[in-house]
């Protein structure tokens, strides 16, 4: 059996810790989303008058509560598994699968995203790109600049999930039990 530093676990800890309350934070932007659906609704259809902000607004809230509870959803294991054998592999084979996936998919995947859209978020930031969706054009940065911090949060919560993986495969047993995750 494997013996673990205590600096593995606490390393562990500390990101899952990181990942929960930066989760905690993001969840906070469902309260101007909710503002913004509701004054909306009110406004087109008890007053029939449409806002030009709400529609722009309420992508970009939803956007980046999606994008940025990422890293949280995964810490949770609320991210779907397509493989219908998974129940019957073994711990030991679930953490193999389970690093090596992410050393070749995830990792490369998130560097990709990150690299990518940084060049986009700051193109928007340096030349004052704006939405053409509504008349009220806001700017387009904050969003663009969720995309790399959503990747960057995912690598992060994804070094604990290596981790947690590296345990399973060579412990055989779950690092710990993740809430959700499965159906």
């Amino acid at each position: 059996m494997a013996d673990f530093s205590p600096g593995f676990y606490k390393t562990i800890k500390i990101i899952d810790a990181f990942t929960e309350r930066t989760g905690e934070v993001v969840s906070w932007l469902s309260i101007p989303l909710a503002i913004a659906v509701f004054w909306e609704v009110i406004s087109r259809y008890f007053f029939n008058k449409p806002t030009t902000w709400s529609y722009d607004l309420t992508y970009m809230l939803y956007g980046a509560l999606f994008m940025l509870g990422a890293a949280y959803a995964l810490r949770q294991g609320a991210h779907i598994r397509t493989d219908m054998l998974w129940e019957k592999f073994s711990d030991t084979t679930k953490g193999k699968i389970d690093f090596y996936g992410y050393i070749v998919f995830f990792f490369p995947g998130m560097i990709l995203l990150f690299m990518t859209s940084i060049d986009d978020a700051w193109f928007a930031l340096i030349h004052g790109e704006m939405s053409e969706q509504t008349t009220w054009r806001p700017y387009l940065w904050p969003i663009k600049g969720a995309v790399p911090l959503a990747a960057l949060l995912m690598m992060i919560q994804g070094i604990s999930e290596i981790m947690k993986s590296w345990f399973m495969m060579q412990t055989g047993k779950e690092f710990e039990h993740k809430a959700g995750g499965e159906i």
